[in-house]
């Protein structure tokens, strides 16, 4: 009877502790998960400020372009720059807005997996983003120059014709260099130095805040 009684005090001994180290583990990988998303979210708000200043910085491209549909140019290469800054201006801004949209919808309440992914489909974005905001100025200066000649009603494509061919022929040359070394880059004998430019191209904000989600996503695996 006391064997029996020890036995069953002893089993309930165990259960007690190890319903005491269950919740203590349940509160020390709780703790753990805020921390962590606490340190993803503050590694984003550089990459989030950053999509902010892609608005500003788009902003004085339009403002640039409606100055010339003011002066109501009469010059038809005037005119083609014109749509071309105006629209960089446009595309920069819908680009950062798309980051931002994205970022806001990353849900921190939810499991690790789901937040990993939504803050991934933010990297393919940003990607995109910063090729919006960077490929373009191949061709860009030069369209700006037009522009700036156009509200003086000037003409530089007839005025300057081999400042403009050139510049638009040195931009044809870089675009296609930039291709050229994109899928270079990433043929599969070059895996590494690929995946290192994607990385430096994917920005550090993400990959600090994706960092930090890798190393909770183990803990609670372990």
């Amino acid at each position: 009877m006391n064997t029996t009684m020890e036995l069953d005090d002893l089993k309930s001994a165990w259960q007690s502790l190890d319903r005491r180290l269950e919740l203590d583990n349940t509160l020390k990988l709780h703790d753990l998960r805020e921390r962590k998303l606490d340190k993803a979210r503050g590694s984003l708000r550089p990459l989030f400020w950053g999509q902010v200043a892609q608005i500003l910085f788009g902003i004085p491209f339009i403002l640039l372009a409606s100055l010339l549909w003011m002066s109501q140019p009469a010059h038809a290469s005037s005119i083609v720059a014109g749509v071309l800054v105006h629209a960089y201006g446009v595309l920069m801004i819908i680009a950062a807005g798309v980051v931002l949209g994205a970022l806001r919808e990353v849900d921190y309440a939810a499991p690790v997996l789901d937040i990993q992914k939504r803050l991934l489909r933010a990297r393919t974005l940003y990607i995109r983003s910063g090729m919006v905001a960077g490929l373009p100025w191949w061709f860009l200066w030069i369209a700006i120059l037009q522009v700036l000649a156009g509200l003086g009603d000037v003409d530089l494509l007839a005025k300057a014709p081999s400042l403009v061919w050139i510049g638009y022929g040195i931009g044809a040359v870089g675009l296609l260099a930039t291709w050229w070394f994109h899928r270079w880059a990433r043929r599969p004998q070059r895996a590494g130095f690929g995946r290192k430019m994607d990385d430096s191209l994917s920005g550090g904000s993400l990959r600090k805040a994706l960092a930090q989600l890798d190393e909770l996503q183990r803990f609670e695996r372990d």
